[in-house]
């Protein structure tokens, strides 16, 4: 049996300005007092200032080289908070989306990982006959016997910047096809199922090659080897962004051949390879099952079951975990990447302040005796203060634009990272860095409370000064 999924032709992802669009209509219908109150200030300080709003556009023009610079460091430091936070978006959709609620994972006891864990063989039918778990037409049950292992794999010629070596998951499962549907994953069009030997002999063969082993690749690893076409010449002329069905690798002295490319979902299965379970457990050494997945009717049914296979089930103690909540435990990685961004947000947030006191310093002293033209005209202290925070907050609005549009081109990049949990478990994903609304929001948030912090000051400073001061 063979799973293809009819895809309908993408749409173009839309533009850097249709996404900023989009970000400033999110914050309206989510942030609304933010929003409002940055856009209140705005509008507020343009009515009460009484200097025409004309006086500071056209010094912003007669100094457009320094409002040029002021804008280009709020749009750094808006743009770097803008990856950064995509990326922990990113690991957090990984993290959220790749268990099925109904699915229970059963491991060794004490496993808190599918890398730790080595069932006992002869315990593996009772465990697949228990109550609860679903069965298909055949009145088999649908649970997908696996052995999960890390492969060690030399990068070919690798270009410059690039590792020279990676870590594959390797997912050995007996039946594909029913592994497939527990996991819900499946084939884009021209793949299919490795066979019950799952291995091919390759065309080209010679007389002593041992046959390619045949495999399924997610649709993450299938792009991120695919990477390596580049330097060999022999595969010129295929698809340069992923492998697909036919194409080989060579990992442990072996040939690897492509049969299937799973179609990509966003999970942490995304980064995995799938072979005959028989073949690469006793490749590696691990000829045991680490894992059985387990499908049961929905969340509730999962957790009863998860509950008597670490409580109640008497043959052998096990481990066990609802999928949804395995893959929540992996989390920590992103905790700590989002400690990060926030650590390293702070410190530049507050060298762009201190850039903004700066220029708006800089633009006081050049323009003393505007202040006290200003102050002679009849304009109050507070008048002037509002005019010359409002430019700022100008410079803001127009950097923090340009930054969440820089950094949305970033959107839908891939990387590599690892996902992790306090304990010590953790797997190698391929994650998308996903810049959305409510990432561009934070960004435009950030440009505003900078601009009207690093205006503050130099602002206070213009309306101390008196108008014979600023005359002489």
């Amino acid at each position: 049996m063979n799973l293809v999924l009819a895809q309908t032709p993408p749409e173009g992802p839309p533009s850097p300005l249709a996404r900023v669009m989009e970000a400033l209509r999110f914050i309206w219908a989510h942030r609304p007092e933010e929003l409002a109150a940055m856009l209140g200030i705005i509008v507020l300080l343009a009515f009460v200032s009484r200097v025409p709003v004309s006086y500071n556009l056209l010094n912003l023009v007669a100094r457009w080289r320094t409002a040029a610079l002021t804008a280009l460091a709020f749009t750094a430091v808006v743009g770097l908070l803008v990856v950064m936070l995509a990326f922990v978006n990113g690991m957090h959709r990984l993290t959220v989306t790749s268990g099925q609620p109904g699915n229970v994972l059963i491991m060794s006891d004490g496993a808190i990982d599918e890398a730790f864990s080595n069932l006992a063989t002869a315990d593996v039918p009772d465990i697949e006959n228990q109550a609860g778990i679903l069965r298909d037409d055949e009145n088999k049950p649908l649970v997908s016997r696996e052995t999960y292992l890390i492969a060690n794999m030399p990068t070919p010629n690798p270009p410059p910047g690039r590792p020279k070596r990676r870590f594959l998951q390797v997912r050995g499962v007996d039946d594909p096809a029913r592994s497939a549907i527990v996991h819900g994953r499946k084939l884009i069009d021209g793949g299919r199922w490795f066979s019950d030997a799952g291995v091919s002999e390759l065309p080209d063969a010679g007389p002593n090659d041992a046959p390619a082993i045949e495999v399924l690749l997610g649709g993450g690893i299938a792009r991120e080897m695919g990477n390596d076409r580049w330097p060999d010449e022999a595969q010129r002329g295929r698809n340069p962004d992923r492998l697909e069905t036919g194409d080989t690798f060579m990992l442990n002295n072996r040939t690897w051949l492509v049969v299937g490319v799973f179609e990509s979902t966003g999970s942490a299965y995304d980064s995995e390879i799938w072979a005959k379970q028989s073949l690469v457990g006793k490749m590696f050494g691990k000829e045991n099952y680490t894992t059985l997945a387990a499908r049961t009717a929905g969340p509730k049914e999962a957790q009863t079951l998860r509950d008597f296979l670490v409580k109640d089930y008497t043959k052998s103690k096990l481990a066990a975990f609802v999928e949804t909540k395995y893959f929540e435990n992996l989390s920590e990685t992103n905790t700590q990447f989002l400690i990060a961004s926030i650590f390293v947000t702070v410190f530049t947030a507050i060298g762009g302040i201190f850039g903004v006191m700066n220029t708006m310093f800089a633009a006081i002293s050049q323009r003393t005796k505007d202040i006290g033209v200003l102050r002679l005209l009849g304009f109050k202290r507070w008048q002037i203060l509002v005019s010359f925070l409002l430019e700022s907050l100008v410079l803001a609005l127009v950097g923090g634009l340009l930054g969440c549009a820089a950094g949305s081109l970033f959107d839908g990049a891939e990387a590599n990272s690892v996902v992790s949990s306090s304990q010590g478990g953790g797997k190698f994903v391929v994650l998308k860095i996903t810049v959305d609304l409510a990432v561009l929001s934070s960004g435009m948030l950030l440009a505003l409370m900078m601009g009207f912090l690093g205006g503050l000051v130099p602002s206070l400073s213009a309306m101390r000064l008196t108008a014979l001061d600023a005359l002489r």
